[in-house]
């Protein structure tokens, strides 16, 4: 059974399961839009849905989703490694601001611009597990790469088409982009990031149905300023069942050279210096009808399904960047020596190490699972990417400063510095600076922890959201409540049964009592939430501190059964088993304290002090803490 479950004969239904009374008329409409964009049916399982309503099924990660081995995945990562080694300098790269075309080319005639796209439409035909260990390979070199190559083709025109588009779009844009032709995402406008009820761009059909004129501007385009097609989301009048035409956003290809497109801007950030980042105008653009990607209105389901293997490019990312790390901490910590002893012997840096070492497997494993689950087939992962996002950006945020902090002033000072200085040039700073947009590229860390509560309580709010949903009549209301206390009287207690209901058949003992402890704290998770929701009603989605404990220990629970089924695979692939099951077993040793303290933070915590504290600061109360500044105006 999926996250269907607690019921899998709940039907979806169109209208909101949210009781939106007293929201204000802007979060209500965002609220709608967002709910109308939602993938509302689970067609495959969940591994990390699963974790939510107390079920951990572990056999739907182990044997590990690998994903096959091809000799021309393995021919095409080796070539890439050849050519970043020989062809592409990340330190000029990032002095100048700009990749050198040949660069581009040659990524180009590697096929490195058509990774995942078939054969038969030009490209490499390879796998998302293959696509993620590339992803691995050029984070591990060159950031600003990375964002060429990531926002070219996980969110740029590719997927898009692959997914959703006909298949004469296909056959006219594919073969072009695996040849070189770069692509863009255009959703962002000034004042429109994560509400999109609130965006501007409109595309308004000619009166003869062949073209769309679009208008608009759209901010933080990354391949923008070199963008040849673009995928652009707009408003467009659309016609309901019930004949009205309302306002739903569209996605439509379009050409980035037509009369009308503008690059008003070039944007520049802390890192990334050769992020191909802009802002653009759409000025009475001509779109053909033909460039639409169906169905019409639902532009921003496909941008958020897109989102769901897209975003997987980012802890894919992390994992080579957190391998350099490694790389560096252990070459420093070895032939570094304070108080007479290597500085790798002091128990400070000795705890930072393990920290890396561990956290960097964990990555690796999350990661390779969750696209070996896309490449399977059969299992929904909108989950498990949105945590392995989360979770691998923001730890390896955490391993990229303790790298820096272990390895001091060198840490901070600049390859051209050091190397002018004749010492090792660790890429550190650079480093640092890339990588802090990947907490907030593809959806920030705040913004997913709210998608995967909404997500985890689907479920729920299918099965009891009618009796709590006060904009309802009575007498619905009254009956979803009884087949809602009808259900859960059999399904709380049952959260309560004492039994491990984890089957760990073939996994070495000390990974398979981390698995059993999941399922025991899944089933503790389940019914805490629940109770939750007891006590909250239709209030808990504003609950959002509280909330964000839960899918943090959820994620914890998906980051140690990652680990386990991996570690397990690497065992059995024929690694050094007692280094495998050291590094698992310490990880997951720290991965349920972390889950214990999440635990313990729902029961006490200080959230509402925080919050009425933060209210009063904006409102003006501590002005006198910005006292004594030089005057500066923005």
């Amino acid at each position: 059974m999926s996250v269907k479950d607690p019921d899998p004969q709940v039907h979806d239904e169109q209208e909101l399961q949210i009781d939106t009374r007293g929201m204000s008329e802007g979060k209500r409409a965002a609220l709608e839009v967002t709910e109308d964009a939602r993938e509302k049916e689970w067609q495959f399982p969940s591994f990390a849905g699963d974790i939510f309503l107390g079920r951990v099924r572990f056999s739907l990660v182990h044997p590990f989703p690998a994903g096959e081995r091809s000799a021309r995945g393995e021919q095409f990562l080796a070539d890439l490694t050849s050519f970043l080694e020989q062809n592409v300098d990340p330190q000029q790269i990032d002095e100048t601001g700009e990749i050198p075309p040949e660069v581009i080319e040659g990524l180009a005639r590697l096929g490195a611009m058509g990774i995942k796209i078939p054969e038969k439409y030009g490209g490499l035909g390879l796998s998302q597990s293959y696509y993620s260990k590339a992803a691995e390979r050029v984070g591990s070199w060159c950031g600003n790469i990375s964002a060429l190559l990531s926002a070219h083709q996980s969110i740029g025109v590719p997927v898009p088409l692959l997914m959703f588009g006909t298949e004469e779009q296909r056959r006219k844009y594919l073969p072009r982009i695996a040849k070189g032709a770069i692509t863009a995402f255009a959703l962002t406008e000034l004042g429109v990031g994560s509400d999109p009820a609130r965006m501007k761009t409109r595309a308004e059909p000619t009166p003869d149905g062949k073209y769309y004129i679009l208008n608009g501007n759209k901010l933080w385009c990354t391949n923008g300023t070199c963008a040849d097609l673009l995928v652009v989301m707009a408003k467009t009048p659309v016609k309901g069942r019930d004949g009205k035409v309302r306002d739903r956003i569209s996605a439509f290809v379009v050409d980035g050279k037509a009369p009308g497109v503008t690059v008003t801007q070039r944007c520049r950030f802390m890192g990334l210096k050769a992020l191909y980042n802009a802002t653009i105008e759409f000025k009475d653009v001509k779109v053909p009808a033909e460039d639409l990607i169906p169905p019409e209105g639902k532009g921003l389901r496909i941008a958020l399904t897109t989102l769901n293997t897209g975003r997987l490019t980012l802890p894919a990312i992390c994992t080579g960047m957190v391998k350099r790390c490694l790389q560096i901490a252990r070459d420093w910590s070895n032939a570094r020596e304070q108080w007479g002893a290597p500085i790798g012997k002091h128990a400070a840096i000795a705890d930072k190490i393990a920290h890396i070492a561990a956290n960097g497997f964990a990555i690796e494993a999350m990661t390779r699972m969750t696209s070996g689950m896309v490449d399977r087939k059969r299992h929904d992962i909108r989950l498990e990417a949105a945590m392995s996002k989360v979770w691998g950006t923001e730890r390896a945020w955490e391993i990229i400063d303790d790298t820096v902090q272990l390895v001091g002033g060198r840490g901070y000072e600049t390859v051209a510095s050091l190397k002018e200085r004749g010492e090792k040039p660790y890429p550190l700073e650079r480093t640092l600076r890339d990588s802090r947009i990947n907490r907030i590229f593809e959806g920030s860390s705040e913004i997913l922890r709210l998608f995967i509560a909404r997500e985890a309580l689907d479920p729920h709010l299918k099965r009891a959201g009618d009796a709590v949903n006060s904009q309802l009549p009575m007498g619905r209301r009254l009956s979803s409540a009884l087949r809602a206390a009808l259900h859960y009287a059999w399904w709380l207690p049952s959260r309560y049964v004492p039994i491990a209901g984890v089957s760990t058949t073939g996994l070495e003992p000390r990974l398979a009592r981390h698995v059993r402890y999941v399922g025991r704290a899944s089933r503790k998770l389940a019914r805490r939430l629940f109770l939750q929701m007891l006590k909250h009603g239709a209030r808990l989605e504003r609950e959002q501190l509280l909330l964000a404990r839960f899918v943090n220990a959820a994620t914890e629970m998906f980051a140690i059964s990652a680990v386990c089924a991996y570690a397990q695979h690497r065992i059995d692939e024929g690694a050094h088993r007692d280094e495998v099951l050291d590094l698992a077993d310490y990880f997951c040793c720290e991965a349920r304290l972390r889950i214990d303290a999440e635990f313990r933070g729902v029961k006490k915590n200080n959230d509402g002090r925080g919050y009425r504290l933060a209210q009063r600061v904006l409102e003006g109360d501590y002005t006198w803490l910005e006292h004594d500044l030089v005057p500066l105006e923005f």
